[in-house]
């Protein structure tokens, strides 16, 4: 199997079959390497052909379906950093920021070195745990019911905490952006606390990588022309950029 087309046709058929692929099997009954295989899935996935999953590939988008937040955090590493990377510029001279629940953000975070002092407000207990030693770092963990997936609290206690509260920018995440419906996640329960961190922030950014757009999650959590600014990597087309930013809604590509 030596030609691009030759595999490409294989695991395409392969994934009718079985609905995802691993890439050991596919090293085993291709007889090709796994670098070789990741490049064919990375540019299956830019096709819209298939999503990449940690360690393989599926039919099924990994974000219309609730998973485990360690097992999102795989999906699109790299280009998670580079987008967590530009929008620490967008922290500029605030004192106070939240960063919301979600594998981008929660890269934010892990990037997070301020050289004055900050103050976080989160909702997820994995931001709380990586930034709990930080110089120069203050975190103001929102309380309530702990959601397993996520690992970040929901619901009317950490909603009522808010209702106290102010600040500078949102860093939020999200699982769909259509650009009729607006932003969306999988996570229903969550999305009432992301409609009200939206409320209260004097500037929402979305960090959201390409595979996000032109897809919807179950919760929708706002209009496009409620946020400010979307961070995203090079995969997205320009079509979608230039509607988006007709919107209102400046576009930053993460180099």
């Amino acid at each position: 199997m030596n030609t691009i087309t030759d595999r490409h046709q294989f695991i395409l058929k392969k994934l009718s079959e079985k609905g995802q692929v691993t890439i050991p099997q596919l090293m085993d009954e291709m007889k090709v390497s796994g670098v070789t295989i990741r490049k064919d899935l990375k540019l299956l996935e830019e096709k819209k052909l298939l999503f990449r999953t940690r360690g393989g590939g599926s039919i099924n988008n990994p974000y219309a379906i609730e998973r485990p937040i360690d097992e999102k955090e795989f999906i699109k590493s790299e280009e998670k950093k580079k987008i967590a990377k530009a929008a620490l510029s967008l922290i500029g001279q605030n004192d106070s920021i939240i960063i919301a629940s979600g594998t981008t953000v929660f890269e934010l975070a892990r990037q997070l070195y301020p050289s004055k002092r900050i103050i976080v407000i989160t909702p997820a207990l994995k931001v709380a745990l990586e930034l709990i030693n930080r110089p120069n770092v203050e975190i103001l963990q929102l309380g309530g019911l702990v959601h397993q997936s996520s690992s970040s609290t929901a619901g009317s206690f950490a909603e009522k905490v808010l209702d106290e509260l102010s600040c500078g920018v949102l860093f939020i995440g999200v699982d769909g952006i259509d650009l009729e419906h607006g932003l969306t996640i999988t996570n229903i329960v969550e999305a009432s606390l992301n409609q009200k961190m939206i409320r209260l922030a004097q500037t929402v950014v979305v960090l959201a990588d390409s595979s996000k757009f032109d897809r919807r999650g179950l919760g929708k959590i706002c209009n496009l022309d409620q946020i400010d600014y979307i961070i995203t990597d090079g995969e997205v087309s320009r079509e979608t950029v230039n509607k988006i930013e007709k919107s209102g809604v400046k576009v930053i590509i993460a180099e």
